[in-house]
């Protein structure tokens, strides 16, 4: 089928309330497989974590136990400089050596295709995202904890596995590519237009789609960083973006091209993201919209689009006129040990 080719990434929804609901009644309706909600590939499984009294015992559809109980705590890999591999490739631009080439506007988007760069694309970076049971206090979708103000916003699965999942990828991207443009810019890394940790927990909750009129758009227009982009020629390389589809289900993913028909018309995109069809995880994807491609894709009319602008176009925000999502807690995560990556035999 045209649609599963196209590797749209169905029930693929950031971990927001609304989709644990449609999962559920996907799931009801015989419809999880065709969603996207796939049943975990078979893995290794260690000692059994001792799960917490009062937390369901439900098996998932494959009939093995949730990863959250199952899975065996590691620290994080990092080579021998406390590196990963994605550190390591992107190393000499945050040291200003690999300097980005900005663009005439001197927004982000430079910057954002420079991080993704930096991702293998060998299948090692896989996607993970449970919403039977939640797993909130342990995970954001990030392949490895995020930093900023000294605490973590958004934390990495705590099996050393670099998973993630497409709204955690994609706002992991988006920390990454600020702090290097700051970096690159000579100004401190983690001064996101004077943004507290609580203000990028929120956003974070924002960018996830915790809230009714949530998306990446809002996140970075509340908080002053940027713009929202409504016209399709208007997208360029390296824009935040998310979906909706038919049949129901969405994804958020970084922008990389339009797809078009023999007339030049926009027929899809082209994106990069975390990936739960196709790559299975962190690499290119494309998609495309429903009304090309018999019904079945993207909404055209569910997409929302934000730009980061440059330093200089920050706005002021308000955080009073700022909706504030309480979806979960900022716990932070019990591992600060990290393990050197095993040297390699020669």
């Amino acid at each position: 089928m045209e649609f599963i080719k196209d590797a749209i990434t169905l029930g693929n929804w950031s971990k927001n309330r609304r989709s644990h609901l449609f999962c559920g009644w996907l799931l009801a309706a015989g419809l999880f497989l065709a969603a996207g909600c796939h049943a975990p590939r078979k893995r290794e499984v260690g000692p059994v974590v001792r799960m917490p009294t009062g937390l369901s015992t439900t098996t998932n559809a494959s009939g093995l136990a949730p990863r959250r109980y199952t899975y065996i705590p590691r620290p994080y890999p990092v080579d021998e400089r406390g590196f990963s591999p994605v550190d390591k490739a992107l190393a000499p631009a945050y040291a200003r050596e690999d300097l980005v080439t900005p663009d005439s506007s001197a927004d982000l988007n430079p910057y954002v295709l420079k991080v993704i760069s930096g991702y293998p694309l060998d299948g090692s970076y896989q996607y993970h995202c449970s919403w039977n049971p939640w797993e909130y206090d342990i995970y954001n979708g990030v392949t490895q904890d995020l930093w900023f103000h000294g605490m973590v916003v958004a934390k990495a699965y705590p099996d050393g596995s670099r998973c993630s999942y497409c709204c955690g990828f994609t706002f992991e991207v988006f920390v990454r590519a600020m702090k290097l443009r700051n970096i690159q810019l000579g100004r401190e890394p983690e001064d996101f237009n004077g943004m507290t940790f609580n203000d990028l927990f929120n956003a974070l909750q924002l960018w996830y789609i915790e809230g009714k009129g949530d998306s990446e758009q809002r996140a970075i227009t509340s908080y002053g960083l940027g713009h929202a982009v409504t016209r399709l020629e208007d997208v360029r390389p390296g824009d935040f973006l998310s979906y909706s589809t038919t049949p129901p289900g969405g994804h958020s993913v970084i922008f990389i091209n339009w797809l078009r028909d023999e007339t030049n018309g926009i027929i899809g995109l082209r994106y990069f993201s975390s990936n739960l069809s196709g790559t299975h995880g962190v690499g290119y994807g494309q998609a495309h919209f429903s009304d090309a491609n018999h019904g079945r894709g993207v909404l055209r009319n569910s997409l929302h689009i934000g730009r980061v602008d440059a330093v200089t176009d920050y706005k002021a925000f308000d955080r009073a006129q700022i909706p504030q999502r309480n979806a979960y807690a900022p716990t932070q995560p019990q591992r600060f040990i990290y393990l050197p990556a095993p040297a390699s035999k020669s």
